[in-house]
């Protein structure tokens, strides 16, 4: 039984005056509208019209549904209309999590003009490198750097991520250049710690189509990229960094690229959500901003002249 509908026609009977005014109104008949009236009776247990020829009065019964179920027929058609609303325009709450470092130097300078162009978006961020649930933590939307592991997330891609491994000047002039990455087992290299422990297997191309790997050793391991970063421009070893962590530095000659005969793997910079039939306009929004900004030419390689060590 549809309680709403019937709900509904009964308010507009009483609003109307008559049965066949309120079946005009939402396009039924007057034989259908009789029967959807007498269908509530029947399930409230109560009479709810006093008919006469002329017109109809609420019993008292009739009365206190009245009162009380337009409110609820009011609320539900606002909740109702509001939803409607916001499947069409970009409104509502747009939570969303990302890398720390990533998120401060490149996104959140964005976030003003974001808001400028959505007025009608309220956005809640939160800055973190552990790989949250979004669906269990209640994200509409998740920025991840690097490989993407196997999941259910619907992915899509912002900007590459090119990676450098990368030392200070001064570094190598005191410890020399590595030629080959074997040599690397003699250098200071500074490890990245992630959810399973350092990040320890480097892998290199060899320019032959295959790959060179290599275990490394570390007296410098850190959670936090800041920390590699500020340990490698102050001499302390070798570190992969991505270029947009580095790309400032790599400009003004405080870090400069090493094996560069032995690229390491790009990965990517990607936008994901959980898997919905139909994407929210909020994070579809969002979602197309980044790309707008990031894209193909990606700010921290716009103007950037890789200086590469002299081996």
């Amino acid at each position: 039984m549809d309680r709403v509908g019937d709900l509904s026609l009964f308010l507009r009977v009483l609003d109307l005056g008559t049965i066949s005014a309120a079946a005009r109104s939402l396009g039924v008949s007057v034989a259908v509208a009789s029967q959807r009236l007498k269908r509530l009776e029947r399930e409230l247990g109560v009479v709810l019209l006093h008919r006469t020829t002329r017109q109809l009065h609420a019993t008292p019964e009739g009365a206190a549904l009245a009162a009380q179920g337009r409110v609820l027929v009011e609320d539900l058609e606002a909740l109702t209309s509001g939803l409607r609303q916001a499947a069409t325009e970009v409104s509502g709450t747009l939570r969303v999590t990302m890398p720390a470092s990533f998120g401060r130097q490149y996104v959140s300078p964005l976030l003003p003009a974001f808001l400028t162009r959505h007025p009608r978006i309220k956005l809640n961020v939160n800055l973190s490198d552990e790989l949250l649930d979004l669906v269990g933590a209640g994200f509409d939307l998740g920025i991840r750097v690097g490989v993407l592991g196997d999941s259910s997330l619907v992915a899509r891609q912002l900007a590459t991520n090119r990676r450098v491994l990368c030392a200070s000047p001064a570094y190598l002039k005191q410890h020399g250049h590595p030629r080959h990455p074997k040599d690397l087992a003699k250098h200071e290299c500074l490890l990245l710690v992630g959810t399973s422990g350092p990040q320890d297997i480097w892998r290199f191309a060899d320019g032959n189509g295959g790959e060179i790997v290599q275990r490394m050793r570390s007296r410098f391991e850190s959670n936090t990229g800041e920390l590699l970063r500020d340990a490698a421009v102050a001499g302390v070893g070798i570190a992969i960094h991505s270029l947009w962590h580095v790309h400032e530095e790599l400009r003004r000659g405080q870090l400069q690229v090493v094996l560069p005969k032995y690229p390491i793997a790009t990965t990517g910079i990607h936008a994901v959500m959980p898997q919905r039939r139909m994407v929210p306009p909020r994070v579809r929004a969002f979602v197309d901003f980044l790309a707008e900004h990031f894209g193909e030419n990606p700010p921290w390689e716009r103007h950037l002249k890789v200086r590469r060590s002299k081996v």
